[in-house]
C-alpha cells in the first residue's frame, strides 16, 4: 500500500522548536523528491522545503536559516526540523513524494501559541 504517515505536531510556543517526520511505504523512497508543504486556514498550500534524491534541499525564503529538511533513506523517512517558530507558521504540514506521480499525506497539525 502506498502511503505518507506524517507525525510530530502539536503545540508550540513562539520561538519553539519541533521536529516533523513523515515515513513512506509502497514506494522506492530512495528515488522520489520528498517535500514539506503547509497550509493555513483560508491560505493556499505553499510548498516549505524540499529535498532531491542526491540531497539537494531547498526553502522557501520565510524558513531559510530556521528550517532543515533531511532524509534517512534507509528508514523511507524524511524530517523537517523547525526552529524559532512563529504564530504565522501555525498550519498543517503535509508531506509530499514526487517522481512521475504526486503523493500527499495526510497533514499534521502545528499550532505555534503561548
Amino acid at each position: 500500500q502506498v502511503q505518507l504517515v506524517e507525525s510530530g505536531g502539536g503545540l508550540v510556543q513562539p520561538g519553539g522548536s519541533l521536529r516533523l517526520s513523515c515515513t513512506a511505504s509502497g514506494i522506492i523512497f530512495s528515488r522520489y523528491v520528498m517535500g514539506w508543504y503547509r497550509q493555513a486556514p483560508g491560505n493556499q498550500r505553499e510548498l516549505v522545503a524540499r529535498i532531491t534524491p542526491v540531497y539537494m534541499a531547498t526553502y522557501t525564503d520565510s524558513v531559510k536559516g530556521r528550517f532543515t529538511i533531511s532524509r534517512d533513506n534507509a528508514k523511507n523517512t524524511v524530517y523537517l526540523q523547525m526552529n524559532a517558530l512563529n504564530p504565522e507558521e501555525t498550519a498543517v504540514y503535509y508531506c509530499n513524494a514526487e517522481k512521475l506521480t504526486t503523493l500527499w499525506g495526510q497533514g499534521t497539525q502545528v499550532t505555534v501559541s503561548s
